[in-house]
């Protein structure tokens, strides 16, 4: 380091460190900037946040328990506030492959957090008035304070961002399902022509979709609700007072509005972490139903002249450096890549929530990053989706009129007027001929024309009803 009046000497138990002068992380977190120079990757707002409700509380509730004076416990809530609040997201530089635990970071936010409490108490940063390990980390290891920080931040994400933003999706398909509902067009299996539908009740289709994704998040908020605090290093709560978990449990709920508790056996959630996989796993699934839907609606909008061409999309932007007028569905694949990025995400995710060794889980910092990069993509993916697409969806009803008037499938409302080896017979020749199944039935003697519109009325078909009884 080359100017020395860039930086200051703090000291650690190997010795001493330089650290930027203005910084007010110290010497363990500088060892670990210099120890991972991996990705480049820094754990987010969301994750940063969690750390100082985290220490917030903790000092709350050893205040409470006249473990911490409060001068030492005001000015740690002091500082955390200011970290929860976003004003010194900069001074968190740890890379996220780092320490399997997740010391590094969590030394990280006690250091961080004891040397503006040591400002806020009119000292100098560097001063120990407020020591990172004795005062902020306070009845606490990395071992419960990061799997606690995992879940405050994991299910805050779910909460406020990701819930929020699949609602407004299930909304926006909503809304087109009832603005549909009087479109029929043809259904496809196989991708290939089969009975009528409406366009609205595939938009339904995808709707519940979205809506059974919302209850499968909500369905993991139990389990992440759970806080390993109060286990310090192995679970057995050593250096750690009896209320301790309880309380600072209540002050996280109370911080975030979430009804987080205690953990229901605080060896189960630092030696394992199959909470994180459970809740990941509901967002691989919620990406899989939104990569389903994207690539349905792309589908339904190719063309514009030689595809299906049953919906027209919005025009985003201009499709082509090369061929002019052409548009693409820009934010559907956007949603298929997100899609991609979550499942490997979570491939990530299970392996390492699979590897727990004897009493403690090394994998919490990849845990974290991903869930929360999930959680990210999903919510955003999701508003662009709603708004950006599916709001602005229009039905081509002429082509989808067109459409199943042409539709071999029709002949399937025939089985219980002329049964199934005639309707096959109709629907052959009217394949072979390029004619409607309504023509060769009439052709064949089958049907009159009454009979046969009365039958082969695409709309009646939408409907659980037996066609051709009276």
């Amino acid at each position: 380091m080359s100017d020395d009046e860039d930086y200051r000497v703090e000291q650690d138990s190997l010795g001493e460190m330089q650290v930027p002068a203005d910084a007010y992380w110290g010497a363990q977190t500088q060892r670990a900037v210099e120890n991972f120079p991996i990705s480049g990757i820094t754990f987010s707002r969301r994750f940063v946040r969690a750390l100082g409700i985290v220490k917030k509380a903790a000092a709350q509730a050893n205040n409470d328990l006249g473990l911490l004076d409060d001068e030492q416990a005001d000015a740690i809530v002091a500082a955390a506030d200011e970290v929860i609040a976003g004003d010194h997201d900069d001074q968190f530089p740890v890379d996220v492959f780092q320490t399997g635990s997740g010391t590094s970071s969590n030394m990280n936010a006690n250091e961080v957090i004891a040397n503006r409490a040591a400002e806020i108490l009119g000292k100098e940063i560097g001063d120990r008035v407020v020591h990172p390990n004795d005062h902020v980390n306070y009845g606490q290891s990395s071992n419960d304070v990061i799997p606690t920080a995992m879940h405050v931040a994991s299910l805050e994400a779910a909460e406020k961002d990701l819930l929020p933003a699949l609602e407004t999706l299930a909304d926006a398909l909503g809304e087109k399902e009832e603005e549909f509902d009087d479109v029929v067009k043809t259904g496809r299996t196989h991708l290939q022509d089969a009975t009528p539908v409406r366009l609205g009740q595939e938009f339904g289709g995808y709707r519940t979709q979205v809506e059974k994704g919302i209850a499968r998040v909500e369905d993991s908020r139990d389990r992440l609700a759970e806080l390993a605090l109060g286990g310090t290093a192995v679970g057995t709560g050593l250096n750690t007072h009896p209320e301790f978990p309880e309380r600072a449990a209540d002050y996280i709920a109370e911080e975030t509005g979430i009804a987080f508790r205690e953990a229901d056996d605080h060896f189960e959630a630092q030696a394992a972490h199959d909470a994180m996989n459970e809740a990941h796993g509901a967002l691989r699934t919620v990406a899989g139903s939104l990569n389903k839907i994207a690539n349905d609606l792309r589908l339904l909008a190719s063309g514009p002249r030689n595809g299906l061409g049953e919906i027209d999309q919005p025009e985003n932007q201009p499709g082509s450096s090369i061929m002019p007028g052409k548009i693409n569905p820009v934010v559907a694949e956007a949603v298929n890549q997100v899609h991609k990025q979550v499942v490997g995400n979570d491939a990530a995710v299970n392996a390492g929530a699979a590897e727990g060794q004897i009493d403690l889980n090394l994998y919490k910092p990849v845990l974290a990053h991903n869930y929360l990069e999930s959680a990210h993509l999903l919510t955003n993916a999701s508003e662009t989706f709603a708004e950006r697409f599916v709001a602005k969806l229009e039905a081509d009803e002429e082509t989808c009129e067109a459409q199943v008037e042409q539709s071999m499938a029709l002949a399937t409302a025939l089985n219980p007027t002329i049964g199934y080896d005639k309707a096959s017979k109709v629907a052959k020749k009217a394949l072979d001929e390029g004619k409607t199944v309504k023509q060769v039935v009439v052709e064949e003697g089958y049907l009159s024309e009454e009979e046969a519109e009365e039958v082969l009325d695409p709309e009646k078909m939408t409907h659980r009803v037996i066609l051709g009884d009276d």
